[in-house]
């Protein structure tokens, strides 16, 4: 998947956050914006911490996982987000 992509998921979900408002708990809220932040740093020109950025953005996989599950119930539209940026970095190789 191109990185135009990739980063067309990454403002998705920085919408579907925000639109998410106070619902999403403190934890769960800077769980996300860490996992997006390492993803976009991932997504930079190539440069000397672009492979330690792919693999910080790799290690977050399960915790989005995670995160979708426990979003489905009163968040369905950020845990699809989820999914699809999971399922776009899984792809890219990220």
């Amino acid at each position: 998947m191109a990185e135009e992509s990739l980063r067309e998921l990454l403002g998705r979900l920085h919408q579907q956050l925000g639109a998410s408002g106070r619902n999403v708990d403190a934890e769960a809220r800077q769980l996300l914006t860490t996992v997006m932040r390492d993803i976009e740093r991932a997504l930079e020109p190539a440069g000397e911490s672009r492979e330690d950025s792919s693999a910080a953005a790799a290690a977050h996989t399960p915790r989005l996982e995670s995160l979708a599950v426990r979003f489905e119930a009163g968040h369905p539209g950020l845990a699809e987000a989820l999914r699809e940026l999971i399922d776009a970095l899984v792809k890219a190789g990220i």
